[in-house]
């Protein structure tokens, strides 16, 4: 008996695996409601900070002389306005950050060392723009505010 069950289980097995089907099976799937996807808050990397800085951190709000300024084009203005971020905000002092503009106007940013003032750090500055010729000096202190930007402090121009 134990040599029939041998034999039949496999030969069991066989018949029932040719009455599988092999015709493709159609399955129904009940539609996918997906809700919002809600995330947290991003927060600016340094670098989208800084950038942003720079939009706001303007050389028209005191950090070049006004004469120079009615002179100056955008781009001169736009360069300028690097120049005095990058130098407030990683200049060593007393090295200049030089930049350069249209039409041969040139100008150097030079700082001093940081100095706390009412818990923000400020620094003073000189900015320097040559055009034509001429030079247009601008000196003054300059302070971080809470939001990155720098602001020159008033009456020290």
């Amino acid at each position: 008996m134990n040599r029939i069950a041998l034999f039949a289980t496999p030969l069991f097995a066989l018949a029932l695996s040719a009455c599988a089907s092999t015709a493709p099976t159609q399955v129904a799937t009940a539609p996918v409601v997906t809700a919002p996807v809600v995330t947290a808050p991003v927060v600016p990397t340094p670098a989208q900070t800084t950038q942003q800085a720079l939009l706001t951190t303007s050389v028209s709000q005191g950090f070049v002389d006004t004469a120079a300024l009615n002179l100056m084009t955008a781009k001169d203005s736009s360069e300028a306005n690097t120049a005095q971020f990058y130098a407030l905000q990683f200049g060593r002092p007393g090295a200049p950050r030089q930049w350069t503009g249209d039409r041969g106007t040139t100008g150097s940013v030079a700082v001093g060392p940081y100095v706390r003032v009412n818990n923000l750090d400020c620094r003073d500055f000189t900015h320097t723009v040559k055009i034509n010729g001429q030079d247009y000096v601008k000196k003054g202190t300059a302070c971080r505010e809470q939001n990155g930007n720098w602001a020159v402090v008033p009456g020290t121009a």
